[in-house]
Parts: C-alpha cells; sequence; structure tokens
C-alpha cells in the first residue's frame, strides 16, 4: 500500500489511490494473494478509527456547529436523492422491490474517511467547505443508521417498530449533539487534573487513545458507528492537544490507515461482472451513486456558489465501508442476490476509488489553509 502510494504521488494523484489499488492488486480481482479475512477486518477497523480521530483533533466543535444549518440540508438531500436513484434502477431492471430498497439505502450513507484523508493531506480541513463535508457526513450517519433499521425490517418480514426506531433516533442524536456542545468544554476541565496524576511515558498520548475507544464503544452503543464516536473524541480533545500528541497520532495513522485503505480493494472481485446485464447494471448504479451525491448534495450548499457547492457534492460521493456494511447485512437476510451485493460493494469500493482524483480536481486551485487559533 505504502509503495503504491509513493507511486502515485509521483503520479500527482492522492497518496491513498495507491493504498486501494494495493488492495485490489492483492485480492481476488488480479493475484489473489490476500483474502479479507476476520484480522484484517479488525485493523482495518482500528485504521478508519485512527484516520477520523486525527481528522477530529484539526477540527473545533464550534466550527462544525456554524455551518450546522447547510449540513443539515446537504445530508438530507444527500440522502433521499441516492435512495430513490438506487430503487429506481433496480426496479426498472427488474428487480424485486425489497432487493431495489437494500440498494437504494447501500447509495445512501458517506464514508468520509477517504474524502478527510485527501483534505488533510492537502492542508484544507479548516476550510468552510470541509467543515460541512464532516458535519453533513455525521448526520448521514445517523439517517443511514435510520434507514438500515428499517429496510432491516422489512427484510425479516416483520413491521417496522417505529418505536424502536424512534429511540434509536433519539439516542443517536442526542449523543453526537452532547459531546459536540459540551464535550471540548468537559475534556479542556478534566484532561489537565488527569495528566497531573500519571508517571509513564507518553501519558497525554496513553489517555487520548484510550478516550478513542470509550468514545467509539459508547457511540456504538447509542447507535451510529465507531468511526463517529473516533472523530468526535478528536474534536473534543481539538483545543487542549499538544503538539506531541499530534505527531503521535500521526504517526499511528500512519501505521493503520493503509489496512483500512487496502481492504476496501480487497472486497472487490470484477469476475462477477462476466455477465453482461450484471456490468451494465453496475456501470448504471455507480453513474447513479455519484451524481445522486454530487449533485444532490451541491443542490444543498447551492448558496455558496457553484465551486464551494460542487466541492462539497464531491466530498459526500465515496461510500466505502457503509455502503458493503448495508449490503451484507441485505445478502445475509436473504433479501438480495449474489449479483445485486456485488454491484453494492462494486459501488462502494469504486466511488471511493473515484473520489480522490475528483477531490484534486475540485481542490486544485486552493492553497492550504491555516488551522484557526
Amino acid at each position: 500500500a505504502k509503495l503504491l502510494a509513493e507511486v502515485s504521488e509521483r503520479l500527482r494523484m492522492p497518496g491513498i489511490v495507491g493504498g486501494l489499488l494495493a488492495g485490489i492488486l492483492l485480492g481476488p480481482s488480479v493475484l489473489n494473494w490476500i483474502a479479507y479475512n476476520d484480522l484484517l477486518h479488525a485493523l482495518a477497523e482500528l485504521g478508519v478509527m485512527f484516520l477520523l480521530f486525527q481528522v477530529g483533533l484539526e477540527v473545533k466543535a464550534s466550527e462544525l456547529l456554524n455551518v450546522g444549518k447547510t449540513a443539515l440540508i446537504v445530508a438530507i438531500v444527500g440522502v433521499v436523492l441516492p435512495f430513490l436513484f438506487g430503487w429506481v434502477i433496480l426496479v426498472a431492471a427488474r428487480h424485486g422491490q425489497l432487493e431495489a430498497i437494500f440498494m437504494g439505502a447501500a447509495m445512501v450513507a458517506t464514508s468520509v474517511g477517504i474524502t478527510a484523508q485527501v483534505l488533510s493531506a492537502k492542508g484544507l480541513l479548516s476550510h468552510h467547505t470541509a467543515k460541512i463535508i464532516l458535519a453533513a457526513a455525521v448526520i448521514d450517519d445517523v439517517l443511514g443508521l435510520l434507514v438500515l433499521a428499517v429496510v432491516s425490517s422489512m427484510g425479516e418480514g416483520r413491521g417496522i417498530d417505529f418505536l424502536g426506531i424512534l429511540t434509536t433516533a433519539l439516542v443517536s442524536i442526542g449523543f453526537v449533539m452532547a459531546v459536540v456542545r459540551y464535550g471540548t468544554k468537559t475534556v479542556n476541565i478534566v484532561l489537565p487534573k488527569i495528566l497531573t496524576q500519571f508517571k509513564v511515558q507518553e501519558a497525554e498520548f496513553a489517555v487520548a487513545v484510550s478516550f478513542l475507544f470509550v468514545m467509539a464503544l459508547l457511540a456504538s452503543y447509542s447507535g451510529v458507528a465507531a468511526i463517529v464516536g473516533a472523530f468526535l473524541a478528536g474534536m473534543a480533545l481539538a483545543e487542549s492537544a499538544s503538539p506531541r500528541l499530534h505527531t503521535l497520532v500521526h504517526g499511528s495513522g500512519e501505521l493503520m490507515i493503509p489496512f483500512f485503505l487496502a481492504s476496501i480493494g480487497l472486497q472487490m472481485d470484477l469476475g462477477v461482472f462476466r455477465s453482461g446485464h450484471t456490468l451494465a447494471l453496475g456501470i448504471a448504479v455507480l453513474i447513479a451513486a455519484i451524481l445522486s451525491k454530487g449533485v444532490g448534495c451541491g443542490l444543498g450548499a447551492w448558496n455558496l456558489g457553484f465551486k464551494d457547492a460542487a466541492r462539497i457534492g464531491l466530498g459526500m460521493v465515496p461510500r466505502g465501508e457503509v455502503g458493503m456494511v448495508i449490503a451484507q447485512v441485505g445478502l445475509s437476510k436473504g433479501s438480495i442476490s449474489q449479483d445485486a451485493y456485488a454491484i453494492a460493494v462494486f459501488m462502494s469500493v469504486a466511488t471511493t476509488i473515484l473520489a480522490p482524483p475528483l477531490l484534486n480536481l475540485a481542490y486544485r486551485d486552493l492553497s492550504p489553509v491555516p488551522a484557526d487559533d
């Protein structure tokens, strides 16, 4: 992954493209040397958590609250439009209603890890469009969770549990809002008192990583993804983190993030597209996935002007692991066929691979933005 990242950088592409291509090269699509398994899944999960934690350290909670209204509009439009696109395409291709609904659900959520990595590498996490993308992606995660709850109920053949969905929504939204509003203040008071009690070396790093895993666990219990907890943990520490902590977290990310990037490519099997029908449907779903997020989320930020709206739209395009999780749920419940599952995985991986060069193009005329003091 690091070797191909170096090649990508020399070709003036983001290094993460190399990491993604490494997974495709080593996986079932090309050399078939490595099979994606539980160990790689665990390492990939750690990688994406460190990535989002690292991103959170660069973002202040007050900055996300300032873009809350625009981010909410972007997130809602970016959920409704992809869902409709996915559903319509599979219905038009004469697939069952439940299968079409699962495909729509797989196209809903945004995997912000890839976008965050590109913007971080370009020094643009402090740009206002980056803040909107990050905030909208967190909202997207909550909305995607609710969509998954509905389609899972349908897949099991039982009625929709409105009370359960409402409870999940309230708990998950409450958790996110509580951390955004009070997390930084609490950490600023508590962290210095804790650190004075420690005698071990790199005590701040030890406490910060412990906090990262606790927040990831709490996020999972509240109903949102662990990576959202990791991002919120970093954001809560953003105002108090020392330069040394930034250095150590960045070093940990350099070790772990390639596992996340390569794991996405490892889950792509291009062999299923030997069928002309599956290939055509896969291409149609991929185009719809890019347009629905790119145009839909861009329209949600239209008041910022065409360039910024386009940047936000493209930043919301990658689906990454989120779309694959929904597809796996559908397959395990027998609600979608193996071909539909392959198309959903292809769409998730392909949008993730295409996002970095598209973002590079959209942000090519911007210089790094220094973080606020």
